[in-house]
């Protein structure tokens, strides 16, 4: 699976679950390679691609979360 399309399925699950439940990377991780069929590292690489590139941020209330940054 291409990296793209791999960090589509990233934002995908966290836009999916904003208002609903704040995700982990771990959980991140976990569903996404489940679902594909890869290696949780590949999964962890596209998510710090995303974080790199602003289009998620990582918030922390108790624990780190994964989130969509906020519009400004």
């Amino acid at each position: 699976m291409e990296k793209e399309e791999i960090k589509q399925k990233i934002y995908g699950l966290v836009e999916k679950s904003v208002g609903k439940k704040k995700l982990k990377s771990s959980d991140i991780q976990k569903t996404i390679s489940a679902e594909a069929g890869i290696a949780r590292d590949e999964v962890k690489d596209a998510l710090r691609e995303l974080i790199d590139e602003g289009k998620l941020i990582y918030t922390y209330f108790g624990g780190s979360f994964v989130e969509i940054p906020p519009k400004q």
